[in-house]
C-alpha cells in the first residue's frame, strides 16, 4: 500500500466516522456534551433542530485534496450551526401570522361552554399560537438572536475520534506489513 491511498483510506475512515458523529448530535440535542440552549417557547413540534429533519438530512460531506468538509445547502444551516442576528422582514410577519391563525384554528372549542376545551392540547396549542403572535407582532427591522446550536465543527471529542481512527489505520498497516515480512 503507497503512501497515497494509505492517507485517502484514512481520511475516508475519518468522514465517515465524523459523519456520523455530527449526525447524532441531532439525537443528542447537543454538540457532543455540550446541551443546546432550549427556547423560550414551548413547541409541539418536537426539538427545534429536528421538526423536519430537513437540516440534517442537508448536511453533505466531500473529501478533496486531503481535506475533508461539511456543508448544507439550506440557508439557515449556518446560523443555526454559530449562532447570530437576524433581521425580521414582512414576509417573515406574514408567516408568523400564518402560523399564528394555524396554530389557533386547532384549538378545540367546547360548544356548550362556548369557550376552549381546557385540555393539554389545547393550552399547548394556545401557548405556540401566542409566540407566533409575539412574532408577527414585531416591527420590521427589528432583530431576533438566534441562540448558536452547533452541530458541526471542530471539538476535542472531534478531535479525540480522529486520533483513534488514525490509530486504528497504523495498527492494520503495522499488522499488515509484519505478515508481509513472515
Amino acid at each position: 500500500m503507497d503512501s497515497k491511498s494509505f492517507l485517502n483510506e484514512i481520511l475516508k475512515d475519518v468522514e465517515v466516522d465524523l459523519t456520523q458523529a455530527f449526525d447524532r448530535n441531532f439525537e443528542r440535542k447537543s454538540f457532543f456534551n455540550k446541551k443546546w440552549k432550549t427556547t423560550k417557547h414551548a413547541n409541539s413540534r418536537g426539538s427545534l433542530l429536528l421538526r423536519s429533519g430537513r437540516l440534517r438530512k442537508s448536511i453533505k460531506s466531500s473529501t478533496k485534496t486531503g481535506k475533508i468538509s461539511w456543508s448544507s445547502n439550506l440557508p439557515y444551516a449556518s446560523i443555526h450551526n454559530e449562532g447570530g442576528e437576524i433581521v425580521v422582514t414582512a414576509k417573515m410577519k406574514s408567516f408568523f401570522w400564518a402560523m399564528h391563525y394555524k396554530s389557533s384554528n386547532a384549538v378545540v372549542f367546547n360548544v356548550r361552554k362556548k369557550k376552549a376545551a381546557n385540555t393539554k392540547r389545547n393550552r399547548s396549542l394556545s401557548a405556540e399560537a401566542s409566540k407566533w403572535k409575539a412574532m408577527a407582532l414585531m416591527k420590521v427591522g427589528t432583530k431576533m438572536k438566534i441562540e448558536e446550536r452547533r452541530f458541526i465543527g471542530f471539538d476535542p471529542a472531534v478531535e479525540m475520534r480522529i486520533k483513534k481512527v488514525v490509530d486504528h489505520n497504523l495498527q492494520n498497516l503495522n499488522k499488515e506489513i509484519l505478515k508481509k515480512l513472515k
